[in-house]
């Protein structure tokens, strides 16, 4: 097992600390990269306005494409993509964002 140690990744302009395991550390990095892509193009679109609701849309719609791909993967896969989505789960409850 890896040693876990702190990443800091940047979304929409604010750093994040997580912690996360060393083998895994480039993965999130891109995980997060993807993250602030999404939040960014919703955010540009102009019909989203406040960090929580942007991040909640871009949230469900991670959500609706596990799902879409889960319906169209192996078992393995399925299994594979719900150990990812609590991760997510477990990683937006450990990093509250604080109330305007």
């Amino acid at each position: 097992m890896s040693d876990i140690s702190t990443t800091y990744v940047s979304i929409l302009d604010k750093e994040y600390q997580v912690a996360c395991p060393e083998d895994e550390r480039a993965a999130l990095t891109r995980a997060a990269a993807d993250l602030d892509k999404r939040m960014r193009s919703i955010r540009s679109s102009g019909a989203i306005i406040g960090l929580e609701r942007i991040a909640v849309m871009a949230a469900l719609n991670l959500c609706h494409e596990l799902q879409q791909a889960g319906r169209n993967a192996p078992d393995g896969d399925v299994e594979t993509l719900d150990r990812i989505s609590k991760k997510l789960d477990e990683a937006l409850q450990s990093n509250p964002q604080p109330q305007p």
